[in-house]
Formats: structure tokens, C-alpha cells, sequence
């Protein structure tokens, strides 16, 4: 623990990726869709379009904690910097974002990386410094959960962190597993993390899931990773929004752990075109009223299959069996 001779907030900067493009050798900008970065695992693979680039730009939105800009608040000129920082090539960039709106507590911005400068992985954080106690350029507050920004990774670690455990759905202590027996598996959301629950019950199929045989068994092993992936997102979604804390005005609040990470990463896709949380609030008025919720279902859909690359698993798949197929007709 730190200990600082002045007033300091006592809660982190909660940042945000929000959109990444970029800027080709031939001066053309190509803009990465949100697969291109994951808010649970905070970070962004710039490596996923898989073709030559000269910098990146990336789109941020930091959220000062109560109290930051507020008019009494024991510290004045209030500056939010994003920073990042490689230490593999001892590369530092510093640029600073600004408040969306007079007083907002909503700050946002982007930053330029440099493909050049940089062979890995690289740290981006966000700091408040302010004048205190007539001392200029003190921190009072920054990210304690920083983002990695990889050059090279084609996916942002596999998007959402899960525990998967492998039960005996017949036979397991949990007495609710056991309607559920002929199902291959269960997604459970009610717990620190989300949960998928393997049923070893269907003969052959934790193999399949767990082996590396090569040919077209890995084909269908990454369509069944996609699937499960698919209903996992989508289950989170229901369960991050189904029981959400109001404000007195009855606006929504974000969840502080994972599901506010889920509810951030996927409403983009689910509301398209407006800020996240007027999108939860439009999810929370048709979840709660009387209409628009069956009609959301469909986007709700989409935003999972995204995320869990289903398209590309197919992809995968049918030309495998394009390859097969071609091998025993020669």
C-alpha cells in the first residue's frame, strides 16, 4: 500500500476500449470490429487483421470515480492522461483525454501506436493529476486495471475468462444437474465467474473437446468451442441484466464486476449508435416494460455470436471438410 502526503480519490479510473482502426502503408484506415479487443480480458489485438500497418489508433472512454470533478473537490486544473507504455522497447506515449461534456465525469480520447515502436505487448493506464495543495502535477487517481495492447495477437486472449469443469450431470452432487443429463452441457452464471459445466455423461464427447487429434476432429472441435462459447455469452448477458440496481430516478447502474464488463463489451452490438449507457437503459426499459424485449432477443443473438467467433469456426470447418472432400475424390 501506498501512503501520500495529500488528498487523493480513493477509488481507481475505470477505462475502456471503445474502438480501434488502422492506418495502412498506403495511407488507407481499416476499422477493426469490436472482436479486435475484449473488455473482460482488457486487451486489444491489433494483430487480428492480419495484414501490414504502419499505427493504430485506438479509441478510449475513462470514468473519473465519485468526487473527481467535483466543485469542492481539494485540488484544481484536473487532467486525465492515457499512457503507454512498452518495456520491451522502453516506448512511453502520453496523451490526454478530455471531459464529453462540461463537468462530465466521462472523459474520453484516443491514442496513436506506432507499429514500428513497439515487437509485443504494451501497458495502457490512465492517471488524474491535478494541483494539491499548490503543488502541480500530483496524482490522485489512475486505472488498477490496465489494459495490454498486443501488436501481434490475432484475438484478445480468447475474450471472456471462464471456469469450465468437467461433471457427471447423472451422478453429481448438484441435484439440479440431473434434469438436465441428456444435455452436453450447462452454462452457470450465478457465480464470481461465469461457469460452463461439461456433462462426461455423453460418451466420447469431453474427448472431443480436449483432444488434439488433428484433421477435421479439430474442425469440429472449434465449432463446439464457438457454440458453447455463443450460449455462454449470451447466458451472461441475461444474467448481468436481469437483476440491476436502480438509481432513485430509476436509471440502471452498472454492475463493478464481470457483468458490468459483459454488459459494456456487448451493448454496443445489441443497441448500435449510442453510448453504453443509454443502451442499458434502453435494455432495462424493454426488459422491465411492456414491449421490445422478444424483439431484442435477436441482437442479443448477434452480439453473442461475435463474440464467440462462431463465424470463423464455421468457416474453418466447411473448408476442412472442402479439403477432405477433395482429398477422397482423388
Amino acid at each position: 500500500m501506498k501512503f501520500y502526503p495529500y488528498k487523493r480519490l480513493n477509488r481507481p479510473i475505470a477505462l475502456r476500449v471503445t474502438s480501434a482502426s488502422l492506418r495502412l502503408p498506403d495511407g488507407s484506415r481499416d476499422h477493426l470490429d469490436t472482436s479486435a479487443y475484449s473488455i473482460p480480458q482488457r486487451t486489444v489485438a491489433l494483430g487480428v487483421a492480419q495484414q501490414d500497418w504502419v499505427s493504430a489508433r485506438i479509441g478510449l472512454s475513462a470514468t473519473l470515480p465519485p468526487g473527481g470533478n467535483a466543485p469542492d473537490a481539494p485540488w484544481s486544473d484536473l487532467c486525465l492522461l492515457a499512457v503507454l507504455t512498452d518495456g520491451e522497447t522502453n516506448v512511453r506515449t502520453a496523451v490526454e483525454l478530455r471531459p464529453d461534456t462540461p463537468g462530465s465525469k466521462d472523459w474520453s480520447g484516443s491514442i496513436d501506436v506506432f507499429r514500428d515502436d513497439h515487437v509485443g505487448r504494451a501497458t495502457l493506464a490512465v492517471h488524474a493529476v491535478a494541483t494539491v495543495d499548490d503543488v502541480p502535477g500530483r496524482a490522485i487517481a489512475e486505472t488498477d486495471d490496465d489494459w495490454t495492447v498486443d501488436v501481434a495477437a490475432e484475438e484478445p486472449l480468447g475474450g471472456l475468462r471462464l471456469d469450465v469443469k468437467q461433471v457427471s450431470f447423472s451422478k453429481s452432487a448438484r441435484q439440479w444437474l440431473h434434469a438436465y443429463s441428456d444435455v452436453p452441457w450447462i452454462v452457470d452464471a450465478s457465480g464470481r465467474l461465469p461457469t460452463v459445466l461439461v456433462n462426461t455423461d455423453i460418451e466420447g464427447f469431453s474427448d472431443l473437446l480436449g483432444g488434439e487429434s488433428g484433421g477435421i476432429e479439430n474442425k469440429v472441435h472449434e465449432m463446439l468451442v464457438s457454440q458453447m462459447a455463443t450460449d455462454v455469452w449470451t447466458a451472461v448477458f441475461h444474467s448481468s441484466v436481469g437483476d440491476l440496481e436502480v438509481e432513485p430516478d430509476g436509471s440502471p447502474v452498472f454492475p463493478t464486476d464481470w457483468q458490468g464488463e459483459v454488459l459494456r463489451e456487448m451493448l454496443p452490438d445489441v443497441i448500435p449508435g449510442v453510448h453504453v449507457e443509454e443502451a442499458l437503459r434502453q435494455v432495462h426499459r424493454r426488459r422491465t416494460g411492456d414491449a421490445g424485449w422478444v424483439e431484442l432477443q435477436t441482437r442479443i443473438h448477434y452480439a453473442a455470436v461475435r463474440r464467440a467467433g462462431a463465424s470463423k469456426a464455421l468457416a474453418n470447418a466447411l473448408r476442412g471438410l472442402q479439403q477432405m472432400n477433395r482429398g477422397d475424390g482423388a
